[in-house]
């Protein structure tokens, strides 16, 4: 059995070094909510030498608050978003001699579309005409998914690590309390249940199946390099091969 193990790249914090030897897949930021082309360069560079496969994190262009601020678009304006962002990310890993794999929506753009079936038919439309073999990596069991799947997209049912969830199988909001797991712990618990049982427990207890087939590992986290360590060397030990979808 295998997972794959994923990280948000290139968003100026000082950890990717260091984690990239724990995971398989890096979502690159692109510009809009962090990073410019610099920073692209540098992350693809760090893939490369890893053999981390490579995907496009198009958010909202916020960087004043990192793509995790709501914001109501027209359709159009969705559709640029993510199509400009895949070919800003494309352009660096051609110039690089790198092959872009796969594209995971950001921030505030990745929760909404995760319960908007409309958004996520823009994203997934976005994708598939940009380049139609790319794989959308989307909250399990969410929009994003189905609609990625109905479009004859790949995808890629996306778990996490440090973050806890509600009844109705959704991120417990970053605004309200005890959204991040920040006990490794924990964390490592929640993991392994996903993985091996594929469920999870809710904050109030109940039990909610979904497909983990991707585990985000947040590069931001106060703990990011010993979470990434401590998942890595815990999936290994139950025998779980670490590779991209």
């Amino acid at each position: 059995m295998y997972i794959d193990l994923n990280c948000d790249m290139g968003e100026g914090m000082p950890t990717d070094a260091e984690i990239m030897p724990y995971i398989s897949s890096a979502n690159i930021a692109c510009g809009y909510h962090a990073g410019d082309k610099q920073t692209m360069e540098q992350t693809v560079t760090l893939a490369l030498q890893h053999q981390v496969a490579i995907g496009a994190h198009p958010g909202f262009d916020d960087k004043e608050n990192f793509g995790r601020t709501e914001q109501q678009l027209p359709d159009s304006q969705i559709y640029d978003l993510i199509t400009i962002q895949i070919h800003l990310l494309q352009e660096v890993c051609r110039s690089l001699g790198a092959s872009l794999r796969h594209v995971k929506p950001h921030g505030a753009l990745y929760n909404m579309a995760a319960r908007d079936q409309h958004l996520s038919t823009i994203i997934a439309q976005a994708i598939r005409d940009t380049n139609p073999a790319l794989c959308l990596y989307g909250l399990s069991n969410s929009w994003l998914i189905k609609a990625a799947a109905e479009m004859g997209l790949k995808t890629a049912s996306e778990v996490f690590a440090d973050r806890t969830y509600q009844e109705n199988g959704l991120l417990t909001p970053r605004s309200q309390p005890n959204a991040l797991i920040e006990n490794e712990a924990d964390a490592l618990a929640q993991v392994l249940q996903m993985v091996t049982k594929q469920e999870v427990t809710t904050l109030n207890g109940k039990i909610v199946p979904l497909r983990a087939e991707t585990i985000c590992l947040h590069g931001d986290g106060a703990h990011a390099v010993a979470f990434a360590r401590a998942v890595h060397q815990t999936l290994r030990e139950h025998h779980l091969t670490i590779q991209h979808t």
